[in-house]
C-alpha cells in the first residue's frame, strides 16, 4: 500500500503524494525555464530536442535525488551506476549550458524538498534572462567579417586602411603578407599553353577580422575602402561565428 499521507514523510521512504508533487513541481519549473529559453534566444538553430531535454531533465534529477535520500550507500551506488553511462552530447553554446544547469538545479532542489529554493532560484533565473535580453548584451552583432585586400608596399598603407576601418567597425590584423611573383598560364587561340610570370613585388596583402559597429553599413564600408589608391583584389565576407567554449 502507498502511504497517502502527504505530511508524514521519511527521507528514506517518501510518500507517494510527496513524490508526485515533487516531480510535477520540478516539471513546472523546468517548463518555465524552457519557455524563457524560447523567448530569450535568438536565431533559427534552436533544436526541439534540446528544449524537450530542458523540460524533462528536472524530473530525472528530482527522481534521482529522492531515490538516494539520506543514504550514503545509495549515493555511492548511484554514482557508480551513472559512471557506466557515457554522455557524448556536446553543448557548444555556453548559454545553453547555463539553461541546462538551471533545469538541473530546479530538479535537485525539488528532490531534497527545497521547494522555496527551487521556486526562488527559477524565478530569479528567468527574470535575469529577460533582463539580459533587453540589455546591451542581448543584441550582440554576431557577424564576424574577413577583409582581404592588396595594396602597394608602403609603410603608410596600413595606417590609411585602419583609419577607414575605424569608422565602421572594430578590427584586428590577422595577417600581413608580402606577395611574390606568380606563374600564370593562358591558352592561346591555337591551343598553346603560355606560361608567364606575374610580377607582384610591389604588393602587400592585409587580412583583417572585423566586427561592425551598430548601424554601420557594409556597403558604405566597401565603397570607402575602394577609394584607397592602388588597391587590388578587395574581398569582404561576413558570416555568423559559432559561440563555442
Amino acid at each position: 500500500m502507498f502511504d497517502l499521507q502527504l505530511l508524514e514523510n521519511s527521507p528514506d521512504t517518501p510518500s507517494f503524494y510527496r513524490v508526485l508533487i515533487t516531480v510535477v513541481f520540478a516539471f513546472l519549473l523546468s517548463s518555465l525555464i524552457t519557455i524563457t529559453y524560447e523567448f530569450t534566444t535568438k536565431g533559427i538553430h534552436k533544436k526541439a530536442h534540446f528544449q524537450q531535454s530542458l523540460a524533462l531533465i528536472a524530473i530525472v534529477a528530482a527522481t534521482v535525488i529522492q531515490s538516494i535520500g539520506d543514504s550514503l550507500a545509495r549515493g555511492l551506488g548511484m554514482l557508480g551506476a551513472l559512471a557506466i553511462i557515457r554522455f557524448r552530447t556536446v553543448l557548444d553554446d555556453p548559454r545553453n549550458i547555463a539553461f541546462m544547469f538551471a533545469s538541473l538545479a530546479a530538479g535537485i532542489s525539488c528532490g531534497v524538498f527545497g521547494f522555496s529554493i527551487a521556486l526562488t532560484g527559477t524565478l530569479v533565473f528567468c527574470l535575469a534572462a529577460f533582463i539580459m535580453k533587453v540589455s546591451p548584451y542581448g543584441n550582440p552583432n554576431e557577424l564576424i567579417g574577413t577583409l582581404k585586400l592588396q595594396v602597394p608596399k608602403n609603410d603608410e598603407q596600413r595606417a590609411i586602411i585602419e583609419r577607414l576601418l575605424n569608422k565602421f567597425c572594430t578590427y584586428e590584423l590577422e595577417q600581413l603578407r608580402y606577395l611574390n611573383p606568380k606563374k600564370v598560364e593562358t591558352l592561346t587561340e591555337g591551343g598553346t599553353v603560355v606560361r608567364e610570370m606575374l610580377s607582384r613585388e610591389n604588393l602587400q596583402e592585409f587580412t583583417y577580422l572585423l566586427r561592425l559597429k551598430d548601424e554601420a553599413s557594409i556597403t558604405e564600408m566597401n565603397n570607402t575602402l575602394l577609394t584607397i589608391e592602388g588597391i587590388e583584389d578587395l574581398r569582404l565576407n561576413f558570416k555568423k561565428q559559432p559561440s563555442k567554449l
